[in-house]
């Protein structure tokens, strides 16, 4: 195993800068969370050296835009500059992205969204997850002797919630009309947009459990359209036109859905039309906790947003900022607090219309403390069991979107087809990629995510907001990744409260992603010396070389105490920040 440090960008730094600021922060020398950060290799007000970052920190006072693709980004900003708000904004760029990340995200996917509205102060949560069908029981899987909820294909589909999402968070919150926020998307799909080297590599890896009908738009002739050229999906773009025109009824309704529902029930699905037609996006309260003096706010089952809650609450048991960022005793208690993190979220997340959820006791403080003392500093647990009484290694194909807008509303938002092309099934006349998110249904008996009608299935989509300790927006977060979600996140939140760093510099630091058992992954930026005394605490160690999606593609908006807007995007995949 290669475990020689890797370098801190493509250009810059070698790996021994970030050992050096390991040693800094260690000594003390990290900024607080409300001082100034620095994104250069430079001395910030306390003194400490940052890690230069592959891209500066954007930052504006009158609105960011942070998005999973260029053209999402810029049509956000175009958006505002043109005077809308925060929500016209994301949806904008939930609409590009929908066309320019098809393996990621589509109108065939779902989405979640927190939202900040700043004449109020309060934060609102939309659940834009769809839910199985009225023939979905386990005896349907039981007669076709299925034992498992398969991983693609038509019984992997559940109602597709991001369309409802993107007309209901516009009609609540939005200025602009759909038509208009639409028009970009639809005009990607209808006249071509340029493939990108990172998008025609992403297609092929995805492609395993593509349909015919998706091989010959995506992989013609066997191969990905070549970087630089023009795809096209014109019957998307009809598609979206529609949506446009129509809203809702012009997905759950009509033409489209029974050209949906027919295609699924003709390749084996579980899918009719009542069932989209029944479907409604649900306005949920967020789960909020405190780390640091702010307040995180995140949705609630059947997102994986518990995890995350618990992970900040554990977080706290120990003195992370003592022990330095990428040290051995800081990694090493992080990947321990995600194991016992994610046995009660395995447990217990699913859809609380369905069941009796214990979430006060999930995230109550002492509970959490017990669970953090849990953690042996000298060796690695190899699985825990869930305190309060797993489909959990997925490829996390999503794409994250946020904005600030002049006002001071922010948008949190991230949506998703779960696995890379959901579940491989192109429907040709609408030119939709239908999700695979039912595949996260299990049919066990007496789980609290057994496969039901109506019912909706864990999801791993997690976006993140939070506020400063007066009950204003301090910044929002979130990340692609599937299990990373919570992982990432907390890694990137403590580069910025705990050491200093600035919202680029703390999404650009080296991260790690564990795994079910022992084996975690590590960016190849982390020194060997660390990687190899993490061994001998028990962990697999896996190095992972040069930017890549494993870890996530982490988006933030930061707003200082002054009003200024800092935006970073991350290298790791297809992001980019705008700020004016």
């Amino acid at each position: 195993m290669d475990l020689s440090p890797g370098m801190l960008s493509p250009s810059s730094a070698p790996a021994a800068l970030f050992a050096a600021l390991i040693l800094l922060s260690a000594a003390g020398c990290g900024a607080p969370a409300d001082s100034a950060r620095s994104s250069g290799d430079s001395a910030g007000s306390t003194g400490a050296v940052f890690p230069p970052t592959n891209r500066p920190d954007v930052r504006g006072v009158s609105g960011a835009v942070s998005a999973g693709h260029p053209l999402a980004a810029a049509a956000g900003h175009e958006v505002l500059r043109r005077g809308g708000n925060a929500m016209d904004a994301a949806i904008a760029m939930a609409g590009v992205l929908a066309v320019v990340r098809p393996h990621m995200n589509g109108v065939g996917g779902d989405a979640f969204a927190l939202y900040y509205e700043a004449a109020t102060g309060q934060v609102h949560a939309l659940n834009g997850s769809g839910r199985a069908g009225a023939l979905a029981t386990p005896d349907l899987f039981a007669e076709r002797g299925i034992e498992q909820v398969p991983g693609n294909g038509p019984l992997s589909v559940s109602v597709p919630g991001a369309v409802a999402a993107w007309v209901d968070a516009l009609d609540r919150f939005g200025t602009m009309p759909r038509g208009e926020l639409l028009a970009p998307a639809i005009g990607y799909a209808r006249d071509g947009f340029p493939v990108s080297t990172r998008l025609a590599s992403d297609i092929v890896s995805s492609s395993g459990a593509l349909n015919d009908h998706a091989r010959a738009l995506y992989l013609p002739g066997g191969d990905p359209p070549p970087p630089g050229s023009l795809l096209r999906n014109p019957a998307l773009a009809a598609t979206l036109e529609t949506i446009a025109r129509d809203g809702k009824a012009g997905f759950y309704q009509g033409t489209v859905a029974d050209r949906l529902t027919a295609f699924i029930e003709a390749e084996g699905g579980y899918l009719r039309a009542p069932d989209l037609a029944a479907h409604t996006t649900t306005w949920v309260e967020p789960l909020r906790g405190g780390y640091e003096g702010y307040t995180m706010l995140v949705l609630p089952p059947n997102t994986q947003g518990i995890a995350q809650l618990q992970l900040f609450e554990m977080a706290r048991a120990f003195d992370l900022k003592a022990m330095g960022p990428g040290s051995t005793a800081y990694l090493h208690a992080l990947i321990e607090m995600k194991k016992l993190a994610f046995a009660d979220r395995d447990q217990w997340a699913a859809d609380p219309d369905f069941t009796d959820i214990p979430l006060d006791d999930l995230l109550d403080p002492v509970y959490l403390a017990r669970r953090a003392a849990l953690v042996d500093p000298n060796a690695a647990a190899e699985e825990r069991e869930p305190g309060v009484q797993a489909q959990t290694d997925d490829s996390g194909d999503t794409v994250y979107l946020t904005a600030v807008d002049q006002w001071g509303n922010a948008v949190s938002w991230i949506q998703s087809l779960f696995a890379g092309f959901g579940s491989g099934l192109l429907e040709p006349e609408t030119g939709v990629v239908l999700h695979n998110r039912g595949a996260l249904f299990n049919l066990e008996s007496g789980h609290p995510n057994i496969i039901a009608p109506g019912k909706r299935p864990y999801h791993t989509l997690t976006p993140m907001m939070a506020l400063a300790a007066d009950g204003t927006f301090a910044f929002t977060l979130g990340t692609p990744g599937g299990d990373s979600q919570p992982q990432s996140l907390l890694q990137i939140v403590n580069n910025l409260v705990h050491f200093g760093m600035t919202p680029q510099a703390a999404i650009e630091a080296p991260r790690f992603r564990s795994y079910n058992g022992l084996r975690v992954a590590f960016e190849d930026r982390f020194p060997a010396s660390v990687l190899d005394e993490l061994m001998k605490l028990g962990h697999e160690v896996d190095v992972v070389h040069g930017w890549t999606a494993t870890f996530g593609g982490a988006q933030m908006i930061l707003r200082d105490r002054d009003g200024t807007l800092t935006a970073a995007s991350d290298p790791r995949r297809e992001a980019y920040a705008i700020a004016w």
